[in-house]
């Protein structure tokens, strides 16, 4: 059977509309999903009526409230209980769901998962990790990006084993390659953390991964690597850079191309490269940020996704309880264990 679903439905730029929308397009691709919607039952029942695919597998759980882009992690915790997206993340506590997907507020939802979900055993803190895309046919796994801004070796260490999990569930990868994000790819580049993190990780020679040192920000979007790990505030500089670089090439292009009647000419001729590359940077193909080494999945959407990006974010999270992303931490995590005695890997 597949995974039942919460999805926060009042979260992201556009609400129900696109969240339902988003529920009903995945489970046209997956016949056997099942959904509970979060959020304000009357405007939901609106949006379903859209989508009658979507009648025999879904339920609605009204929440009188709803966390706004604004609301601090501690207000969002304090008012949790009344909240779409409080309520869709208890719903995984209490085993009524899968998973939970939302769109809102991504400070907020790492309160609310981490205190009501709690990390797992062997993890000290949670990590955002998102696909992002490359030159090669797989997406490269990159975490932290953004839940924790400083990050010691064993966090590190943990974001590796996290980050090569979710790497093989998403590739099928046997062993990904991992490594390091750093100013250098020399041994002895880089600051203590990063090295040590490093040292730790070639002695763990029984991991599920291919462990390689360290890589620089420009090899990123290469496809050289599998999964980069970094600490969260190294790793949404890092997002935020290729974000806006991707949104400076192509208007860039679409600035040139309507320059003069030459380069209109010449949009037309070249117009099926343009619209694999305005594919290939779509950020609806790649959506569905994790919060991974909780003690249950919790997926964060992009609040500007369309339906496409919703329905991306909901597969994301139903292929992570298919394929056990909790079991495959924990075996990993014992082993590092095992093999590095000496190492602390959770305090």
């Amino acid at each position: 059977m597949r995974p039942r679903i919460a999805i926060d439905a009042m979260g992201g730029d556009e609400g129900p509309r696109v969240m339902v929308a988003g529920a009903a397009l995945a489970r046209h691709r997956h016949e056997g999903f099942q959904f509970l919607f979060v959020g304000d039952e009357q405007k939901l029942k609106e949006a379903l009526k859209d989508h009658p695919n979507l009648s025999a597998s879904s339920e609605i759980l009204h929440a009188e409230d709803v966390i706004s882009g604004e609301d601090k992690p501690a207000q969002a915790l304090r008012k949790s209980k009344t909240t779409s997206m409080g309520l869709a993340v208890n719903a995984v506590k209490t085993g009524a769901v899968s998973a939970a997907v939302s769109a809102g507020n991504t400070g907020a939802l790492m309160a609310i998962s981490k205190l009501a979900l709690r990390t797992m055993s062997g993890i000290d803190r949670p990590a955002l990790a998102a696909l992002l895309p490359t030159l090669k046919d797989s997406d490269v796994v990159m975490l932290d990006l953004g839940a924790n801004k400083e990050c010691t070796s064993e966090n590190l260490v943990q974001f590796a084993v996290m980050g090569a999990a979710y790497s093989r569930i998403m590739h099928g990868f046997d062993k990904p390659l991992v490594k390091l994000l750093n100013i250098g790819t020399e041994e002895a580049k880089g600051t203590g953390t990063v090295q040590d993190a490093a040292a730790a990780l070639r002695e763990a020679i029984g991991l599920s991964m291919n462990f390689q040192g360290f890589t620089e920000a420009d090899k990123i979007s290469t496809g050289e690597v599998d999964v980069i790990v970094t600490d969260g505030f190294s790793g949404n500089v890092a997002l935020k850079s290729l974000e806006g670089t991707a949104r400076f090439v192509t208007d860039l292009l679409k600035r040139s191309f309507l320059s003069s009647l030459r380069s209109k000419i010449g949009f037309l001729i070249s117009r099926p490269a343009t619209e694999m590359l305005r594919e290939h940077l779509d950020p609806n193909n790649h959506n569905g940020a994790v919060f991974l080494g909780l003690n249950g999945v919790v997926v964060k959407s992009h609040g500007s996704a369309d339906e496409k990006g919703v329905a991306n974010a909901v597969e994301v999270a139903a292929r992570l309880v298919e394929d056990s992303i909790l079991e495959r931490i924990s075996e990993d995590l014992t082993k590092v264990r095992q093999l590095n005695p000496s190492t602390t890997v959770a305090k």
